[in-house]
């Protein structure tokens, strides 16, 4: 059995929410700070990582 990768989002602000995106079966609604000098943050509960958009293909 293989372990699917987490997601990644690419994102316009450096705050963002993230819930799970699954409704009941989410998490906690959590915000997170994308750093403006790695431009990637991941969410403590789900591993989603989220790249702002001056990041992308860069991180």
């Amino acid at each position: 059995m293989t372990t699917e990768a987490p997601e990644t989002r690419i994102v316009d602000s450096h705050r963002i929410a993230c819930d799970g995106g699954e409704g009941a079966l989410g998490h906690p609604r959590v915000w997170l700070s994308i750093p403006l000098e790695t431009g990637v943050v991941e969410c403590p509960y789900c591993d989603a990582r989220f790249v702002h958009r001056d990041f992308e293909g860069k991180a």
